[in-house]
């Protein structure tokens, strides 16, 4: 394919993209009450702060809505918006390495909505850490526009940083990395997970390690993956001759 016939492939599978978001918004704008009510309000009750929502501009309301029906068909497109990302890039690949784009796509979408379910799983207690050190001082009131932004920005985090094992699948059957690779460097990955958890988290020390944790644990299971899925390699410290079979 020529340049410019990548460039209009690229533009039909934003446009596909862009219009299942939109289709599926249209049902999270009717309900957006209840998805905002569940996603947003119930992990401030869960977590036991007394913290309240408000917002401070008229149309406030309005845009809370469109951005909840926004959101929301964003997550409910992401099986559809993943399987475009892998279509896309299938033309480049070869014939053996098209056949991982099936259960990439399918592990794309459900490794990114455990990140989501991992996430609202702890937010109780990332909330009530944060509104606990002013507790008896300062009466904690989230503007509901900035408190949407940081949900948003704390599920979308955690939904790309569980797609390593997935990142791992794909390119140890690319032949790539094998686990050789990512045991070895290791500990530079380390260094890289909390560097990228404190970008992006919150700046307090909790939100930082409960997505540091995870992370170490998938780069375990990336390593696992590519153990069992990837091809073998010969080893980089073996000379030629030792590599060659004898005569």
């Amino acid at each position: 394919m020529s340049v410019v016939d990548h460039l209009e492939a690229l533009r039909w599978a934003l446009i596909r993209c862009i219009g299942a978001v939109v289709v599926c918004a249209i049902p999270c704008g009717v309900y957006w009450r209840r998805i905002f009510e569940f996603a947003a309000v119930r992990p401030l009750r869960v977590g036991g702060t007394a913290a309240k929502l408000i917002y401070t501009a008229p149309a406030d309301a309005v845009t809370l809505s469109l951005k909840v029906a926004l959101t929301g068909g964003l997550v409910a497109a992401s099986p559809f918006i993943f399987w475009e990302i892998w279509r896309f890039v299938s033309p480049g690949l070869y014939k053996k390495e098209k056949t991982v784009i099936l259960p990439a796509a399918l592990a794309s979408t459900i490794f990114f909505l455990l990140g989501i379910a991992f996430c609202y799983r702890t937010l109780p207690l990332v909330l009530k850490f944060l509104t606990g050190f002013t507790v008896g001082q300062i009466d904690p009131y989230f503007k509901v526009d900035e408190y949407l932004n940081f949900l948003t920005k704390m599920c979308v985090a955690f939904g790309a940083a569980f797609e390593l094992p997935v990142a791992a699948f794909v390119l140890s059957r690319m032949g790539v990395i094998d686990r050789r690779f990512m045991i070895r460097h290791a500990r530079y990955a380390v260094v890289a997970i909390f560097i990228a958890a404190a970008v992006l988290t919150p700046p307090d020390i909790l939100s930082q390690i409960l997505l540091a944790l995870p992370l170490m644990a998938l780069y375990g299971l990336g390593a696992g993956v590519a153990f069992l899925t990837g091809k073998p390699t010969a080893s980089p410290n073996l000379s030629p001759k030792l590599r060659s079979p004898k005569n």
